[in-house]
């Protein structure tokens, strides 16, 4: 398969960006993993994430971040560009804004190809990935207050379920969080950011074996 076929096949599965809407509800989430979990009655804060596609010589890469050491929160995690909406922003807007104010990416440069499934947080939050796909790898530039550093990691790593796998932490008087982690040189990927990445790699390809080998022939 080629770089094209990977491209259709997001077109072909991804959720059409103007079929987007603010009232839609969770398909997946932090509780997937930890059904015993109290899940609390809430409003959820929207928010949306980009997942930046890169058509490269050797392959497709997905350019992520590692956020900055000095944030009140979620410091030193891997992450894709994102953050909350803005009062009237589709998730589109918001995940190209963000990914412009974190990592300096031209948002002329994507061209956004779908969206993937909703995915609520443990801390109430409602994440829209936006998959957008850039024909070279951009220029960027971290903005040093929220990321630390900006890498790729290839597609078909990514997306093999062999480096998927489910990880755990104790909460003293809790029961035990399960969650999706993903190494990649020495890098950890953990939580929300591995869970939309599972997400997608089962709306992509499915549960089963066979599409396993589908998943790393696309960007072959």
């Amino acid at each position: 398969m080629s770089l094209a076929t990977l491209r259709e096949r997001l077109i072909g599965h991804l959720e059409p960006a103007v079929s987007w809407t603010a009232g839609r509800g969770p398909a997946r989430s932090d509780f997937d993993l930890n059904p015993e979990a109290e899940r609390p009655v809430r409003t959820l804060r929207p928010a949306a994430v980009l997942i930046p596609v890169i058509a490269g010589p050797d392959g497709a890469t997905v350019l992520m971040t590692r956020r900055s050491d000095s944030l009140a929160s979620h410091t030193g995690q891997i992450a894709f560009p994102g953050g909350r909406l803005d009062p009237g922003e589709t998730a589109v807007e918001a995940a190209l804004r963000e990914a412009f104010e974190e990592v300096a990416l031209d948002p002329t440069l994507v061209e956004v190809l779908g969206v993937g499934d909703a995915y609520e947080t443990g801390t109430g939050f409602l994440v829209t990935p936006v998959v957008g796909w850039l024909r070279t790898r951009p220029a960027t530039q971290a903005a040093l207050d929220e990321v630390a550093e900006v890498f790729d990691v290839p597609w078909d790593y990514l997306m093999d379920p062999a480096n998927h796998r489910r990880d755990s932490y104790d909460r003293e008087g809790q029961p035990r969080r399960w969650y999706w982690a993903i190494t990649h040189e020495q890098r950890y990927i953990w939580g929300v950011t591995a869970g939309i990445v599972r997400a997608l790699r089962t709306r992509l390809y499915g549960e089963e074996a066979a599409p396993g080998q589908a998943a790393a022939e696309d960007a072959a």
